[in-house]
């Protein structure tokens, strides 16, 4: 569950990244008029998404980790950018809806890395246990 969770969250950050640099859907600097993007914040997304899809490729514990760290990430994101409230350490411009979104991406992120259960790692100890 978890790669496939790693999955969607690469291809949308993907499909994301790409957006921020199309003129007519980025109109003034602002993704489907709502989000604030530059040319950072997009390669931020284009990079966030491929570590995911790589991450969700590779075994449970890759995306497990991705999510872990990625949490961690878009938390500390979210923090700073209500503090600064238009800048992420005056690299990324950031709008209230921006820091909403960080803070719904995070928590996402951090349940699936820190509480989500992993089906697979439990069925197979279970059919370990299981006498043959």
């Amino acid at each position: 569950m978890l790669q496939k969770l790693a999955w969607i969250f690469g291809i949308v950050l993907l499909v994301v990244g790409i957006l921020g640099f199309v003129p007519a859907i980025a109109s003034g600097g602002l993704l489907l008029g709502i989000f604030q993007v530059d040319s950072l914040h997009n390669v931020i997304h284009l990079l966030s998404g491929a570590i995911a899809i790589g991450a969700a490729v590779g075994a449970a514990s890759y995306a497990r980790l991705y999510f872990q760290v990625f949490g961690v990430v878009y938390a500390l994101v979210a923090v700073v950018g209500f503090v600064q409230s238009d800048t992420v350490l005056g690299l990324i411009g950031v709008n209230m809806a921006d820091n909403a979104l960080h803070v719904l991406i995070a928590a996402v992120a951090l349940w699936a890395g820190f509480g989500m259960k992993d089906n697979s790692t439990s069925a197979g100890a279970s059919m370990q246990s299981m006498p043959m």
